[in-house]
C-alpha cells in the first residue's frame, strides 16, 4: 500500500517466537528482534557495540506457524515488514505508543550459519506460492528443492557436475 513505512531489520531473536491463536482460531506469532550496531573504534583498535534496538514483531496465519516451527531464540534473522504504530493505556492509566513490525518476509541470516529449507505443504490461500494455486502434481517436492517440477536431473545442465570447461567464457 502507498504511504506505508517498509523496513528491513537484521538482528537476533531474544526468545523463541510465541505462537498463539485468536478467539477465531487465527494463528499469530509474536517475537522480538534485537539489532545492535557495531562500530570500529580506531583509537582503541576494537569493535564496540552501540545501543541495541529491540523491535517487537508479529506474523499471522500459516506464516506464523512456519516461523514458530523454524526460528528459535538467538538466531540471526533478516526481517522485512511494515511499521505499525499502536496507542494504548497501561495499567496505571498512562497513554502509551508502541511501534511494532508487521513482518512480510523473514528468514535466517546465512552470514554465520547454514540452513536447510523445506517447502511447507500448502494448506490453502496464501500458503507456499504467494497465494498462487498449483496443480496437485507440482506440490510434491523433489529431492532437489530448486529443480524444475517434472524435470529429470540428468537433462538439467546445472545439476551435472563438471559439465563446464575451465576456459574463461570471454
Amino acid at each position: 500500500m502507498a504511504g506505508e513505512t517498509v523496513i528491513t531489520v537484521v538482528g537476533n531473536l531474544t526468545a523463541d517466537p510465541e505462537l498463539r491463536y485468536t478467539q477465531n482460531g487465527l494463528p499469530v506469532a509474536n517475537f522480538t528482534i534485537a539489532s545492535t550496531p557495531r562500530t570500529f573504534d580506531r583509537q582503541a583498535n576494537e569493535w564496540k557495540d552501540g545501543d541495541a534496538l529491540f523491535l517487537r514483531a508479529s506474523v499471522w496465519r500459516e506464516f506464523a506457524e512456519h516461523v514458530a516451527g523454524s526460528l528459535t531464540k538467538g538466531m540471526r534473522v533478516v526481517a522485512q515488514g511494515r511499521l505499525r504504530q499502536r496507542s494504548y493505556q497501561d495499567r496505571e492509566g498512562n497513554n502509551r505508543t508502541a511501534i511494532e513490525l508487521e513482518v512480510d518476509e523473514i528468514g535466517p541470516s546465512l552470514r554465520y550459519a547454514t540452513a536447510q529449507v523445506t517447502r511447507a505443504a500448502s494448506g490453502g490461500a496464501g500458503g507456499g506460492g504467494g497465494g498462487q494455486s498449483r496443480p496437485a502434481q507440482q506440490q510434491q517436492v523433489s529431492e532437489e528443492p530448486w529443480s524444475t517440477p517434472g524435470s529429470s536431473t540428468s537433462a538439467d545442465a546445472w545439476s551435472t557436475p563438471g559439465s563446464f570447461g575451465d576456459d574463461t567464457p570471454f
